[in-house]
């Protein structure tokens, strides 16, 4: 029987559990240069410390104007590269696999002065109207990505996360309400997000996951669902996704027609159905900050890892404290052994 103590394997990663830290922006770049700080080292590195198996570094942008704020981290030049690799090696020190979600804001980037997107289609009545991108401009795109992956391989990541999700610039490609283009990127919503796939992988160690994360519904008038978001992945499948991390929402403004649940775990349905309708692995994430019901998650098969987000803004020994209240081995460091209580069996 699995549980949340499991290691967990696939292709050369190798996670001595099955506990993620998912991407949350901290919004820390002081210099707004792109490069992270001893804030983003600290942050990481106390993940690591406190057993967490998978970290993954938050929402990291292609260029200057993909950034939501001016606040984010940046990967599209070589100076950041030392930054992150500095953060990566620490982790690996404390037993951490640490991976990176690679992005574009689209439409959603709040400092830029004219923001880009699929279409020329504002998030709300108080977001400033994006520019459509060029065909060409939509192939450069994707060159910035390449370029973002291979930096992220150069810092020593163990793992590449695409961020699809959450009403960024991939999203905003294979979502009908903001797609509303006429040529190739029209015509096959997917192709931007596959073509990105296919660049990331041409740079990525054979031996490498790639992480998808999507929406796997929004919640706006007219959105799309889960029918339409198991097409999508399958596309993205077939592209070269490894594993898909399973979250919803942020296409729009939230309307009658659909409210995201509060209650938890809400979002495991989602993250069940994505995995058994394409037999790919998923990561679960929402709500599930509670270690029985965590565990449980994994117990039941319902999701391969389960990424813990709040919780660990709280607590950075969320990984520690939940193997001892599982009756776990959760590999609690010799000079912090005495504050814990000791495991049973």
């Amino acid at each position: 029987m699995k549980d949340l103590f499991t290691p967990y394997e696939i292709k050369d990663l190798k996670l001595k559990n099955r506990v993620v830290m998912p991407p949350m922006c901290q919004y820390s770049v002081t210099n707004k240069d792109g490069i992270a700080t001893d804030w983003h080292y600290n942050h990481y590195v106390s993940r690591a410390i406190g057993g967490t198996g998978l970290i993954i570094i938050e929402m990291t942008d292609v260029e200057p104007d993909g950034r939501i704020t001016d606040f984010d981290l940046g990967i599209w030049s070589d100076e950041q590269i030392p930054a992150l690799a500095r953060i990566v090696d620490a982790c690996h020190s404390y037993g951490a696999k640490v991976g990176i979600q690679i992005a574009h804001a689209g439409r959603k980037a709040e400092d830029a002065a004219v923001p880009v997107s699929s279409s020329a289609v504002p998030f709300d009545a108080d977001s400033k109207t994006p520019r459509a991108l060029t065909t060409e401009e939509v192939k450069g795109m994707v060159e910035k990505f390449r370029l973002g992956v291979k930096r992220a391989i150069q810092a020593g990541f163990d793992v590449i996360e695409l961020h699809g999700a959450h009403g960024y610039l991939i999203h905003q490609f294979h979502s009908p309400l903001t797609n509303q283009r006429t040529d190739e990127y029209g015509k096959d919503l997917t192709l931007f997000g596959t073509e990105i796939i296919r660049a990331a992988k041409s740079e990525m160690p054979e031996g490498m996951p790639l992480i998808m994360r999507i929406s796997a519904q929004e919640y706006v008038d007219g959105g799309y669902g889960i029918k339409e978001s198991l097409a999508f992945s399958k596309a993205y499948k077939e592209a070269g996704a490894d594993i898909f991390h399973i979250s919803a929402g942020g296409e729009g403004p939230i309307a009658a027609a659909g409210k995201p649940g509060t209650h938890a775990a809400y979002q495991v349905p989602l993250a069940r159905e994505i995995k058994y309708g394409l037999n790919v692995p998923v990561i679960a994430v929402g709500r599930l900050d509670e270690p029985a019901l965590a565990n449980a998650v994994i117990g039941n098969e319902e999701a391969d890892l389960v990424a813990v987000g709040r919780g660990m803004l709280r607590n950075p020994y969320w990984t520690l404290e939940a193997g001892v209240e599982l009756q776990k081995d959760p590999g609690i460091p010799r000079q912090y052994a005495f504050g814990f209580p000791r495991i049973k069996g």
